[in-house]
């Protein structure tokens, strides 16, 4: 199955051959053709799977067959919401890229940065737009958005959506569009929450589903080092000298975190920045534009980055901080692995994290190997020990209501050592 046989025009042709792209992915094969043919589509699949152009090809298309000759007044006709900037950033690069020579025209907008560019660029008109919610509503309150001519509207990460509490935000957004519409309704999961969001947007909608058993990205070898969290800096450290990797991506649970790591790197001489919601839109792209051009081989990023960064031929992802949202940890290390290419996540775990990695082996139906061989590894019990001597302290002292006991059997589980792969650059 090639593009061409998905009955897709010329000039989009064009602009996906002068990518490299030829053959299409299978949520790609399957939800053009629905589309193409004007049905509403709730889809559902992992990271990486090739959702963007799934749904900006047949937009495209359908845009340019519906261009009227000698009209020059554009109008958003094309309404693309998601929940990060990044994603957003992204999402217009691609219509850009596909409908390059479609002449049809997009901007994207979203907070955190300054409104003025944003809205001269929807004066001067636009046919799609890609916006984060919060932004869009505010731009719509202003008066310089109307969404009275979308035709086609798509709901993109709808599960990321949910956790970040924009559900109200899209309510409101779709109650502002034409009843008359095309609606995509596209999320990596379906909790029941998102299937009855779905239910107040999509009309009969088709359905596809990719591979909804594959809890993570099957080409992603995965390891785990038990770790004492004030010797983690030494693992990464240790880690990084060890092996030479193209380009590695940390996940911090916290901007400060995220910081930390960054400075505790460049003492080491890697070149390395961060990415978290308290740097400005400028600082972020400028990082993420760094890392991807290979002047930076480190970028260290909170949860923000954990969807929608598209990096090509990411070597590793480390976890230096577990995520306590077990489903966080699957769109993590689906930022490597990504298309063809294999790739490596590792994660770090101390005491206190162990029940985050219970309940990940628990949602991915597997345990992750353990790495027992590395410098640290004797630190960790000692730890354990630590704890329990403190706890069988305490249980001599009599106190009232005391009735209290260390961790569960999960703490001392031991797991059979393995090494991850080496990756050398």
């Amino acid at each position: 199955m090639t593009f061409k046989d998905l009955q897709i025009i010329e000039p989009i042709l064009k602009a996906l051959q002068n990518q490299g792209y030829t053959k299409p992915t299978e949520i790609q094969e399957l939800s053009i053709p629905i589309l193409l043919n004007n049905k509403d589509l709730l889809g559902c699949a992992q990271t990486g799977t090739g959702k963007t152009a799934a749904f900006a090809i047949p937009i495209l298309q359908h845009l340019y067959n519906e261009k009227e000759v000698g009209n020059n007044k554009r109008k958003i006709q094309a309404l693309i919401v998601t929940p990060t900037r990044e994603l957003a950033i992204q999402i217009g690069e691609s219509f850009t890229t596909y409908g390059k020579f479609t002449g049809i025209k997009n901007t994207v907008i979203f907070g955190g940065v300054k409104q003025l560019s944003q809205t001269d660029a929807l004066k001067r008109g636009v046919d799609v737009l890609v916006a984060t919610p919060g932004r869009l509503l505010d731009l719509i309150q202003q008066g310089f958005v109307s969404l009275g001519n979308v035709k086609y509207f798509v709901l993109d990460e709808a599960d990321h959506m949910l956790d970040m509490g924009f559900i109200h935000d899209i309510r409101k957004i779709v109650e502002k569009l034409p009843i008359k519409r095309q609606s995509l309704f596209f999320s990596a999961t379906m909790p029941p929450e998102i299937i009855k969001l779905s239910g107040n947007i999509l009309g009969n909608p088709e359905k596809v589903t990719i591979k909804p058993e594959q809890k993570t990205a099957e080409k992603v070898e995965q390891s785990v080092y038990f770790i004492n969290r004030k010797s983690k800096t030494k693992l990464l450290i240790h880690i990084l000298n060890s092996e030479k990797y193209e380009s590695v991506l940390i996940f911090s649970r916290t901007k400060h975190g995220a910081n930390k790591i960054v400075k505790s790197l460049e003492k080491t001489d890697f070149r390395a920045l961060a990415i978290h919601g308290n740097k400005s839109q400028a600082a972020r792209q400028l990082a993420l534009k760094n890392f991807k051009n290979g002047n930076i081989d480190i970028l260290v990023a909170t949860d923000i980055a954990a969807r929608g960064l598209d990096i090509s031929e990411l070597s590793l992802v480390i976890n230096f901080d577990l995520p306590n949202v077990s489903e966080t940890y699957i769109h993590r290390i689906g930022r490597t692995g990504r298309a063809k290419f294999s790739g490596i996540a590792i994660s770090f775990c101390d005491l206190e994290e162990r029940p985050y990695l219970k309940d990940i082996q628990k949602l991915i139906k597997q345990e992750i190997p353990v790495v027992e061989d590395h410098p640290f590894a004797n630190e960790e019990p000692e730890e354990i020990q630590k704890t329990v001597t403190q706890q069988q302290n305490r249980a001599f002292t009599p106190r009232p209501n005391q009735n209290k006991s260390f961790g569960n059997n999960s703490n001392s589980r031991k797991y059979k050592s393995s090494r991850p792969s080496s990756r050398n650059k």
